[in-house]
């Protein structure tokens, strides 16, 4: 099985470095009620069969004004832990969205003996996407083109943000997004009503709310066709448990640590 099939990882729907950088805690996303913390980090474990198999970090990092825009930027880090069989896997996955989660910048960096990595800058006024690949250790690039901006997407891990801020609807939406340096689209069902889930990290039912979907294509963390997950119901909508279809079949990322400045999961009401 080669390594890059084995942690496959998303979200949003949707997958490290431990070090923790203090941002100011008064800046947020705010959109539908839902608040997105800079300076936010959150850890989650993944799981294959009764396997932890790595981890995935997000942070938002940044919050800054560009022209008429305000953007923030976030980022997710993507470990496999040692002593896995044929799991050698180190990614870093970037971006930079607006007050609409429309993305404006992608970056994903395999990290290896080889480093690549791949950019996307999305500019809607000059109607094009740039796209660069490369190669980090002899400043190689091996693309470098533009091609057509004729809507508004999500790259990869800014989806993961889109449907965050969503939750708590009862509503469908198809959500363009432009990824593998194609034109793709992402279906996600969002339900209002709440249900239970129960993690490790504390000691009580947490209460939540879901969502399911699907993608025709390959994530960033690998993710492949259905999905689902439940979110904190709150206006902080925290991703607490995901299921997702990889390409080794179905993987469970839960939530295990967060630095999140006053914030516990909601306590499950019967």
């Amino acid at each position: 099985m080669k390594k890059y099939l084995v942690l496959i990882v998303i979200a949003p729907v949707l997958l490290l470095i431990f070090g923790f950088v203090q941002f100011p805690v008064n800046k947020s996303i705010q959109s539908n009620h839902k608040i997105i913390d800079v300076g936010e980090e959150i850890t989650y474990v993944v799981k294959y069969l009764a396997f932890e198999i790595g981890e995935i970090k997000l942070k938002v990092i940044k919050e800054q004004v560009e022209g008429n825009d305000t953007l923030y930027s976030a980022v997710a880090y993507i470990n496999s832990y040692e002593g896995i069989p044929f799991v050698n896997l180190h990614q870093i996955y970037e971006t930079k969205f607006d007050t609409k989660q429309i993305s404006h910048y992608f970056k994903g960096t395999i990290l290896a003996e080889d480093t690549t990595y791949t950019k996307y800058f999305f500019n809607k006024e000059k109607g094009n996407i740039h796209i660069i690949k490369g190669r980090e250790r002899t400043n190689e690039i091996w693309t470098d083109s533009t091609t057509k901006y004729n809507h508004e997407y999500q790259d990869g891990l800014s989806l993961f943000y889109f449907a965050r801020i969503r939750t708590g609807q009862q509503k469908k939406v198809n959500v363009p997004v432009f990824i593998n340096e194609n034109y793709e689209k992402t279906y996600i069902n969002f339900y209002k009503d709440n249900e239970d889930m129960d993690i490790d990290a504390v000691d009580y039912d947490i209460d939540c709310v879901c969502l399911d979907g699907e993608t025709e294509f390959r994530g960033i963390f690998g993710l492949t066709g259905y999905f689902e997950g439940w979110f904190s119901n709150d206006q902080h909508a925290v991703p607490i448990v995901a299921k997702m279809q990889v390409l080794i079949g179905s993987i469970t990322l839960e939530l295990r640590h967060w630095k999140k400045n006053g914030w516990m999961p909601p306590k499950y009401q019967d």
